[in-house]
């Protein structure tokens, strides 16, 4: 008897262990905070096992209490309980209750011009001189990826400016200021005369522009405004984040396809149908392109957006437009759902089930990026990243993500004005 006490003891003890590892790591699996529509509840799935605000007998009374949006569209936030097997708590979440958004669903593709903040240092260079070869960018301590926001106290955003300043320096030392991983620094960059052409040259490859193809996510009718690409625009020699100053957008018409294939991504082509804009953009950040437009380009309906506890695995349709400017529904399939939050933009893994689709591009390929991807009724996300290894694969964010983004920029933009 008492060697069997000693077994069942150890057994509960074991148990005991094994819940508690599994507490931990469904507890690290699942983010801190929770969006939720008005009179909704919340239940969250990982490692296959369902998980709930508080118990079924308190649902009611949470909500109850936090249930409606307070004066001016202000949300009500509050902190539960997830639970387990609706009794065993996993962790103290914030619950913040919204009014249910919706917007049209666009997969259109939209032309993207875009002016810097300042000058960004794609590349330094030797200069020969007379005397001797010298970097003068490198000896100031300019480095690749910074962004030059004024010389002599002078702002400067375009590359002429450099350029100019640079030649009138006749070799005189110029004060730059510059930001480095958003810290503002200062340098002392002191031109050479060039053997080559017998002008002041500072040794800096800049660029103060790009232009590009991506595709519209959603338009919000309400507010006139839209989210688009699912990523940020960055620079192409320095990959860090474009700084964006001014933006427009225009229209774009498809007119061909460069198909994915393993270790290689494809591309739409297109051209700018007009130089005329029919958006501005108003951010480039992380979680994609923002700005506003007069109307919807398409003439889709609004539907709701999806908090991402809403999003699991199974069929999806994505929204793209891989000729002309007409965009279409194609089937799709979440394979996996990352809830912890740990990642901005790679949310969701999502592969390309539609064999027409496939046979045109062969999956996901560049300029897709924004294509929303929908689930029961509703946007869920959008497509941002192609797995090289297999093109018919890859990463989507969440939409209430880019959803988030957008509404805020939208009070900033209320609060100056006021």
């Amino acid at each position: 008897m008492k060697q069997f006490f000693r077994m069942l003891s150890g057994l509960t003890a074991g148990c005991a262990v094994i819940l508690s590892a599994i507490l931990t790591i469904a507890g690290t699996s699942m983010p801190d905070s929770y969006r939720i529509s008005s009179n909704s509840s919340l239940s969250v799935t990982a490692m296959g096992m369902t998980a709930q605000i508080g118990k079924p007998s308190d649902q009611g009374e949470l909500l109850a209490n936090a249930s409606s949006p307070g004066a001016n569209g202000q949300s009500n936030k509050y902190e539960t309980q997830l639970m387990l097997f609706q009794t065993i708590p996993i962790k103290t979440v914030q619950v913040d209750v919204v009014e249910e958004t919706k917007v049209i669903p666009c997969g259109t593709p939209f032309g993207i011009k875009m002016f810097t903040n300042g000058v960004v240092v794609v590349g330094t260079a030797d200069i020969d001189t007379p005397e001797k070869t010298v970097n003068p960018a490198a000896v100031a301590g300019i480095k690749i990826g910074d962004v030059i926001t004024q010389v002599n106290g002078e702002p400067v955003n375009q590359n002429e400016e450099i350029a100019e300043a640079i030649e009138e320096s006749e070799g005189k030392p110029l004060s730059l200021t510059f930001l480095r991983e958003k810290k503002t620094m200062h340098a002392t960059l002191t031109p050479v005369k060039s053997s080559y052409d017998n002008t002041y040259k500072g040794g800096l490859w800049v660029r103060d522009s790009t232009a590009g193809i991506g595709t519209v996510t959603f338009y919000d009718p309400e507010a006139g405004s839209f989210g688009g690409l699912g990523h940020g625009i960055c620079d192409n020699d320095t990959r860090d984040l474009m700084p964006m100053k001014t933006g427009e957008i225009v229209a774009v018409t498809i007119s061909g396809v460069v198909k994915g294939q393993q270790g290689s991504a494809g591309e739409l082509r297109g051209y700018f149908t007009s130089d005329e804009p029919v958006g501005t953009l108003a951010a480039n950040l992380e979680t994609g392109v923002y700005g506003s437009m007069d109307q919807s380009p398409v003439a889709g309906e609004a539907v709701p957006v999806a908090m991402k506890q809403e999003v699991k695995t199974g069929p999806a349709k994505i929204l793209a437009t891989i000729e002309g400017d007409n965009p279409q529904y194609y089937d799709a399939e979440i394979q996996s759902v990352d809830y912890s939050g740990d990642t901005t933009t790679k949310n969701m893994v999502v592969k390309i089930t539609d064999p027409k689709l496939l046979e045109a591009t062969g999956g996901i390929v560049q300029g897709m990026s924004g294509s929303p991807i929908l689930q029961n009724g509703k946007l869920i996300g959008a497509v941002t990243h192609v797995f090289l290894s297999d093109p018919s694969q890859g990463y989507g964010i969440f939409a209430e993500n880019m959803l988030e983004v957008s509404e805020q920029l939208g009070q900033n933009t209320l609060s100056k004005v006021s």
